[in-house]
């Protein structure tokens, strides 16, 4: 049973990821053995299927078996100082230490929430890579300017897929994690304006079963949205790129706090902008969710990514 919802999901997914007018086949990593092509016709003229495409750089595989999702509240008018340093110096600075920052964005309903995701191939990974950024010259260059820019930094949920094959498409080919030296220089003045925006709306959906603390609570509202709540969202125009739950396993990186006896089912979905968010919501009728029991209502995280993000729309 669970096989079948992992292959519903992962259809479901790619749809999401751009190719909703193209047949669909089994994912490789989910076909039987002796299963014969599987084609899904979205279209009575569907052309033959093709591979998934990542939102952001074409063909690739899945990233990533962890994630975190850290939503950083700043004081106010320091987003975007924030964002310079974040775009021209941290993204790269972590993806030389391994690290795989799938995107940074402007929470669009919050002036003082800079929201972003990186993700792990594993836990081991994930403490490795936190020791060579955190201990190397990006971090120890620019960590003051950083630091000056936040009130709190600790809103952070360590994840896993849903099920196999609800991760992001990967998001760039990631080079060896050798980390810049020497040090760079401090960080040049902000130029005129604020950074520019990237393209596309990420819109973070976060679930919380009751009990709070109920893993497999999370875990059940996962199944049911991949079989009742993601064919449903996609159909109303709102593509399902990734789908997450909290991950149980230890923090192995204790100098950066994670939240901890927490349960979340977490989705997120692409859009073109605003107006095509609200369109899809004039749309997508009843809450799947309804039926289930929650802790409250869903939290919604409307996030416009920086013009430095990996992630933008596939628009």
């Amino acid at each position: 049973m669970r096989l079948q919802t992992a292959v519903l999901l992962a259809l479901t997914l790619l749809v999401g990821a751009g190719v909703a007018d193209r047949a669909l086949a089994w994912p490789p990593d989910l076909m039987p053995a002796d299963a014969l092509p599987l084609k899904v016709a979205l279209r009575a003229e569907a052309p033959a299927p093709k591979a998934k495409v990542s939102p952001v750089t074409g063909p690739a595989a899945a990233c990533c078996a962890v994630l975190e999702l850290r939503q950083y509240t700043l004081k106010p008018g320091q987003r975007d100082a924030l964002i310079d340093l974040f775009d021209r110096y941290f993204r790269t600075g972590q993806e030389a230490a391994g690290l795989r920052v799938v995107g940074q964005f402007r929470d669009l309903d919050d002036p003082d929430r800079f929201v972003w995701l990186r993700g792990f191939p594993d836990m081991s990974a994930r403490a490795t890579g936190l020791a060579a950024f955190y201990g190397g010259p990006v971090w120890q260059a620019y960590r003051e300017a950083a630091n000056a820019t936040m009130l709190d930094s600790d809103n952070v949920l360590l994840l896993r897929p849903a099920i196999a094959g609800s991760g992001f498409a990967d998001v760039t080919p990631v080079p060896p994690p050798v980390m810049p030296s020497p040090a760079p220089l401090p960080p040049a003045p902000l130029p005129p304006g604020a950074p520019p925006a990237g393209h596309g709306m990420l819109v973070a959906t976060l679930y919380y079963p009751f009990p709070a603390h109920d893993a497999a609570a999370a875990q059940d509202l996962a199944d049911a949205f991949a079989r009742d709540g993601a064919p449903v969202l996609v159909a109303a125009g709102g593509p399902v790129l990734a789908a997450f739950v909290t991950n149980p396993e230890p923090n192995n990186f204790p100098r950066l706090p994670v939240r901890e006896g927490e349960a979340v089912f977490i989705t997120f979905q692409a859009f073109a902008d605003a107006a095509a968010y609200d369109r899809y919501r004039a749309h997508v009728g009843t809450p799947w969710w309804r039926g289930h029991v929650l802790k409250g209502a869903p939290e919604v995280r409307r996030l416009a990514p920086t013009s430095g993000s990996r992630w933008q729309g596939p628009f």
